[in-house]
C-alpha cells in the first residue's frame, strides 16, 4: 500500500504535466497553415529543406542547386522530414519553428516548477505563449525561433544543474541535457547557440557568487564529449568536403556579419527595447507594476530566479543590439525570461487576491485574440506577389521542362509550384554587381563559389538565354511585368500570366528551331503586361 499510492500520484503527476504542455504545443501549432509563405526568409528556408527532400542529399542545403552554407542544417532537416510526413505545404515548413516554440516553453515551465511553483510556471508560460511576438515567431519559417528553442533549454538546464550542484543533488542529467541542447543550438544557428547561454550561466554565477560551481561546471569533459559527438560530425564532413568552409561559415557568416555594417536592416543601439515592450503587449504592462508593494511570494526558492532573467535577457539583448544590422527575430531567446519576469510581477501584485483568476483571464483572452490578429497582419503584410501567382488551369511545368527567373530569384516559387529541381537565374554575375548587396544575388553567387561547374549551369548571363531557349524543349521564363526593358527577348515568348508586378512566359521549342528564334517578332498577346493589363 505504500509503495502503490505514490506510483499512482506520479502518475497522476505526470499526466497533469504532460497535458499542460500538450495543450501549449496545439496551441502554438494550430494556425500556423493559415497563411503563405513571407519572402524573402521564409521562402528561402522551406525552399532549402523542399530541396533537400527532392534530391535525396539531406548532408548539403542547397538554395537552386548550389551549396548554401549561411546556416547549419537543422532546420532544413526538421522541415523536410515534416514535409515527407504530412506533405509540402506551409504548415509542415514551419514545423521547426513550431517545435523550438514549444521546447522553449516547456523548458521555461519545467525550471521554473522546479525552482519555484508551479502557479508561477503556468503564469509564465501562459504570458509567453500568448505574447504576439512569440506567436508569430512559432510560425514562422526560419532559423530565430528553432535556435531560440535550444538557448532557452540549455540555459534552463545549465541553471538547474548549477543549482542542484550547490545544493548537493543529482546534477549530471541535467548538465548533459545543458550540453545536448547546446550542440543542436550549433546545428540550428551556429555559435550563438553555444555563446549565448554560456554567457548567461557565466556572469550570472559571477554575480550571485557561483562561480566556482560554475567552473566545476564548465569543465566537466562528458558534457563537451557529448556536444562534439552530437554537432561535430557535419562541421567536419562539411570542411573535409569543401576547403572553403570554415571561412565562409566561421570567418564571415559568423565574425564578419558581426562586426560590418554592410548588410540590410540597419537599425539604433535601442532597437530592442521598444520591439520587446511592443510586441509583447498586453504581458508587459505587468512589468510597470513590479516595484508596487509586494503580495505573498511563491512558495519556494524564487529568491534567485530575477537575477537569473534579468541577466539573461540582458544578455540577448545586448549582444543583438551591437551590430548594426538588426533583424526582429533574433531578440527571440530573451522572451523566456521577460515572460519570468512577467509572471514575478503578478505574482508580486495580485497574490492571494480573489480576484486573481479574472485579471488573469482577461489578460490572456485580449493576449489571445491578439496573436490571432498577429497572425492575420503577417499574412497582409507579408504575402509576396510571387506566392500569390497561379498558372492558368492546364498548365503545369513539367519535368524535363527549363525555368529561368529573370533578374530576381522568386524564393516562393519552387515551393508553390512544386519545381522538378533547379532552375536558372538570369541575371548580371559579374563581382562587382553581384557583391554590391547583402541580397538574393549575393547568397547564390556565395553559393556558387562552392561548386563552379553547378555555378556556370543555374546563373547565366541575360544576352545568354535566347540561344538557349530555341530549340528543343519547353521553357518557361518568370520576371518582372516590365521584363522586356532588360530582356527585349521575352517578346518572341508566348505571355502566360502576369500581375502587376511578375509576369510568366512560355517557349515551346522545336528541333532544327533556329538560335535567333526570338528576334524581330513577338506572338499574339505577349505585349508587355503593364499594356495588355491597360
Amino acid at each position: 500500500m505504500s509503495t502503490a499510492a505514490p506510483a499512482r500520484g506520479t502518475a497522476s503527476w505526470w499526466k497533469g504535466h504532460a497535458a499542460f504542455l500538450l495543450m501549449v504545443g496545439m496551441w502554438l501549432a494550430w494556425t500556423a497553415g493559415l497563411r503563405p509563405l513571407t519572402a524573402p526568409d521564409e521562402g528561402r528556408y522551406a525552399g532549402v529543406a523542399r530541396a533537400m527532400l527532392q534530391s535525396g542529399d539531406w548532408l548539403v542545403p542547397r538554395l537552386d542547386g548550389l551549396p548554401f552554407f549561411h546556416k547549419p542544417p537543422l532546420f532544413y532537416w526538421l522541415a523536410a522530414a515534416a514535409m515527407q510526413v504530412f506533405g509540402v505545404h506551409e504548415w509542415a515548413a514551419r514545423v521547426p519553428s513550431v517545435l523550438g516554440a514549444w521546447l522553449a516553453a516547456a523548458s521555461l515551465y519545467t525550471f521554473l516548477r522546479r525552482h519555484a511553483d508551479l502557479r508561477l510556471a503556468r503564469w509564465a508560460t501562459l504570458a509567453l505563449c500568448t505574447s504576439p511576438f512569440f506567436f508569430v515567431g512559432a510560425q514562422f519559417a526560419n532559423l530565430d525561433m528553432l535556435v531560440a528553442g535550444c538557448i532557452t533549454a540549455t540555459v534552463a538546464c545549465a541553471a538547474d544543474a548549477l543549482r542542484c550542484l550547490e545544493e548537493d543533488r543529482p546534477w549530471r542529467s541535467a548538465l548533459a541535457l545543458a550540453f545536448a541542447a547546446a550542440a543542436l543550438g550549433l546545428l540550428a544557428k551556429g555559435l550563438i547557440g553555444l555563446v549565448l547561454p554560456g554567457g548567461v550561466i557565466v556572469l550570472w554565477a559571477l554575480l550571485a557568487r557561483r562561480a566556482r560551481v560554475a567552473l566545476r561546471m564548465a569543465v566537466w569533459w562528458p558534457g563537451w564529449l557529448l556536444l562534439i559527438a552530437i554537432a561535430g560530425p557535419w562541421f567536419v564532413a562539411m570542411q573535409l568536403r569543401y576547403a572553403e568552409f570554415f571561412d565562409y561559415f566561421v570567418i564571415t557568416q559568423h565574425f564578419r556579419r558581426f562586426a560590418d555594417s554592410g548588410f540590410n536592416n540597419e537599425h539604433p543601439l535601442w532597437f530592442y527595447g521598444p520591439v520587446l515592450l511592443g510586441l509583447c503587449l498586453p504581458w508587459t504592462l505587468w512589468l510597470l507594476l513590479w516595484w508596487r508593494k509586494p503580495g505573498p511570494a511563491p512558495t519556494r526558492g524564487t529568491s534567485g530566479l530575477p537575477l537569473l532573467m534579468l541577466v539573461w535577457m540582458g544578455v540577448v539583448v545586448v549582444f543583438f543590439s551591437l551590430p548594426r544590422s538588426k533583424l526582429v527575430g533574433y531578440v527571440l531567446p530573451a522572451l523566456p525570461p521577460l515572460a519570468a519576469l512577467v509572471a514575478l510581477g503578478m505574482a508580486r501584485v495580485l497574490g492571494a487576491s480573489p480576484r486573481r483568476g479574472r485579471v488573469l483571464g482577461a489578460t490572456g483572452i485580449a493576449a489571445a485574440l491578439m496573436c490571432v490578429g498577429a497572425v492575420g497582419l503577417a499574412a497582409h503584410l507579408g504575402t509576396p506577389p510571387d506566392s500569390r501567382l497561379r498558372l492558368p488551369a492546364g498548365q503545369s511545368v513539367q519535368p524535363g521542362d527549363r525555368v529561368v527567373m529573370l533578374d530576381r530569384y522568386y524564393y516562393e516559387l519552387p515551393f508553390y509550384w512544386q519545381l522538378h529541381g533547379p532552375v536558372v537565374v538570369a541575371a548580371d554575375w559579374r563581382p562587382a554587381v553581384a557583391q554590391a548587396s547583402d541580397n538574393w544575388r549575393k547568397e547564390l553567387a556565395d553559393a556558387g563559389d562552392f561548386e563552379p561547374a553547378a555555378k556556370s549551369a543555374w546563373l547565366q548571363s541575360i544576352d545568354a538565354q535566347p540561344a538557349r531557349i530555341c530549340g528543343p524543349g519547353r521553357t518557361w521564363v518568370i520576371g518582372p511585368s516590365n521584363a522586356q526593358l532588360v530582356a527585349p527577348w521575352v517578346l518572341g515568348m508566348q505571355l502566360v500570366t502576369f500581375d502587376a508586378e511578375i509576369a510568366v512566359w512560355r517557349h515551346d521549342g522545336r528541333a532544327g528551331e533556329a538560335v535567333d528564334c526570338l528576334a524581330g517578332h513577338a506572338t499574339p498577346g505577349a505585349l508587355p503586361a503593364w499594356q495588355g493589363a491597360s
